[in-house]
């Protein structure tokens, strides 16, 4: 099996957190009185959007590229992304010295696209389908022999990924539940299998916009299930769940519930403005699950990991 297509161990996570340290921040875990108060809950945040980029996704990118070979690393690494994947290819290549190719949607958030850009990434646009993304990749890909990494459909940057949990868990090891995105389901997964090995017991929830619910709808059947619609305002949760990612989440994750984007935005805003800090729509889908009693914390500690920060303030959904 190709390496990279290999469901990742808990000990491939805790050697991608040795690669990785030179690189990325430790995070800090946050609280809010008002936010326990809220919810019944202890509440236990995990700030990814303090992350290098601004997101949880330089951990996986990094641990890629810096465990690429020098022969597959020379000719540099592409990828299509809507943003933080992006940023973080382009941020861990010039660590590196190499060249970044990124393909990015029409309708990406400037914001992520100025900061790719920033990082001396070459940029192609698309049209906003995942079929636009592929066969453009395909075509950089072939012009420049640029090695692909994949944002989630990947071992490497699952077990990348997984370092978040791994750190979260070893600072707070009595979690009764941890809840992350989904996407296209590198975190969760990567997540899942560092919760189940630290502490067996905790509950491992996916989160989804109802606009974006493919995972929720192939965790219900077993199967993955078509994107149906991508017009959430969690603009980093439009994208399809990967089968690499799906066989973990079916064997490690316990449930998957969907919210609405009335309540992401409410829990947004929430905690933009009573914790003074600054999350992106998809963070916010979490947070909305408990807020909308999707999730019962109630008497619970409860860990939600952040997953970035990185806004287009000229386009806030209030």
């Amino acid at each position: 099996m190709n390496p990279k297509q290999s469901i990742p161990t808990f000990d491939d996570i805790h050697k991608a957190a040795i690669t990785i340290k030179p690189y990325a921040h430790i995070t800090p875990v946050l609280s809010s009185s008002l936010v326990n108060e809220r919810t019944g809950a202890e509440l236990f945040f995990k700030c990814e959007n303090f992350q290098k980029v601004g997101a949880f996704k330089f951990r996986g990118a990094c641990n890629t590229i810096m465990t690429l070979s020098d022969e597959d690393a020379s000719k540099g690494v592409a990828t299509h992304s809507s943003g933080n994947h992006a940023q973080a290819l382009a941020l861990s290549a010039k660590l590196r010295g190499i060249q970044a190719y990124v393909v990015m949607p029409e309708n990406a958030p400037k914001v992520k696209v100025e900061a790719v850009k920033n990082y001396g990434a070459e940029i192609t646009f698309c049209e906003s389908t995942l079929e636009a993304r592929e066969s453009t990749l395909q075509q950089v890909v072939e012009k420049t022999g640029a090695t692909f990494i994949h944002p989630y459909n990947d071992s490497r940057v699952i077990a990348g990924q997984g370092t978040a949990a791994l750190e979260f868990l070893s600072s707070n090891p009595d979690l009764d539940v941890l809840l992350t995105p989904l996407g296209g389901g590198g975190l969760l997964s990567g997540s899942s299998i560092s919760a189940k090995t630290l502490n067996p017991k905790i509950k491992v929830i996916g989160t989804e916009p109802e606009l974006a619910d493919d995972g929720f709808r192939s965790f219900q059947s077993g199967n993955i299930e078509p994107v149906i619609r991508t017009d959430t305002i969690a603009d980093g949760l439009r994208t399809s769940v990967g089968d690499l990612p799906f066989q973990i989440i079916k064997q490690h994750v316990d449930e998957i519930v969907t919210v609405s984007e009335e309540s992401i935005i409410e829990a947004m805003r929430f905690i933009w403005e009573r914790m003074n800090m600054i999350i992106e729509p998809s963070c916010a889908v979490p947070v909305a699950a408990i807020f909308e009693g999707k999730v019962d914390v109630r008497g619970k500690k409860v860990g939600i990991i952040i997953t970035g920060g990185n806004v287009d303030f000229g386009n806030l959904p209030w």
